[in-house]
């Protein structure tokens, strides 16, 4: 097989594989047009019904800002936390520095129903539980690895002959890290903050654990919709997080291409 079929054939394998992966959530789409007032295909007419149900509910509106908000906060403290981190392995580099990342990877090797039950046990205590701090906080923990995977990669192509010259040149190490090496793994950082959001937006098992009526986000409501009546509207939500999650993507890969004309032409 020569090169060039060899290249169709495994475009065509990713794009047949992609669509096996996506088209059970695209299901969501003509289920949620429904004219129905349960979960079914629409057969004769489309409907918006329960989009105008989804946007015109206090409660369904509230437990979208309530995500938003969680989903926001535990992002900008997860790429903090998770971007200082992965300087700080990369400046170790021994034994001990893997030692740490493999502990600090732990969240995403961890079952989600053993991190909630932890999270439980921590925060019943510290009066966390069914609170904004309590769920910022445990999205923060799940979410902290993801930045840290995608800091490190690039960190791994970043140039250390930068970082020493800015120090020779006698810049602080705060000004070197703000000034040569931030913007030097910003796309790394932009992707791990994307991977935060999402990871926030649509997490559902801790945060059955962890909330129960002060806090109500968008996926525990679904969640109930769906245990409870069935209820069509949650088919809408679901368009919604996964229209949420597509634009994330898009603003992360329009800022990586921006980027990477400005280095081309730079």
């Amino acid at each position: 097989m020569n090169p060039s079929a060899a290249a169709r054939l495994n475009t065509a394998l990713a794009w047949v594989l992609l669509a096996f992966l996506v088209a059970p959530a695209l299901v969501a789409i003509p289920v949620s047009l429904t004219p129905k007032t349960f979960l079914s295909f629409p057969t004769d007419e489309l409907s918006l019904q329960h989009y105008r149900k989804l946007f015109g509910s206090a409660e369904w509106m509230s437990s979208f800002w309530q995500s938003t908000v969680i989903a926001l906060a535990s992002t900008l403290l997860a790429t903090a936390t998770g971007t200082l981190c992965a300087i700080g392995l990369w400046r170790v580099s021994s034994r001990a520095g893997e030692v740490m990342r493999a502990v600090l990877l732990l969240p995403l090797v961890i079952p989600p129903i053993i991190a909630a039950m932890a999270f439980y046990r921590l925060f019943v205590p510290l009066g966390l539980i069914d609170s904004y701090p309590g769920l910022i906080l445990a999205h923060t923990v799940l979410a902290a690895p993801l930045v840290l995977i995608t800091v490190s990669a690039s960190l791994a192509g970043f140039d250390v002959r930068l970082e020493q010259a800015s120090r020779g040149l006698g810049a602080s190490g705060f000004t070197t890290m703000r000034r040569v090496i931030l913007p030097g793994i910003k796309p790394g950082v932009m992707a791990g903050a994307v991977f935060a959001f999402i990871s926030s937006w649509d997490e559902i098992v801790v945060t059955l654990f962890l909330s129960k009526f002060s806090v109500y986000t968008l996926p525990r409501r679904m969640w109930n919709g769906i245990r409870e009546n069935t209820d069509p509207t949650v088919a809408a939500a679901a368009v919604v997080l996964m229209v949420v999650t597509l634009v994330a993507f898009l603003i992360w890969a329009l800022a990586a291409r921006a980027r990477a004309k400005g280095l081309k032409h730079g």
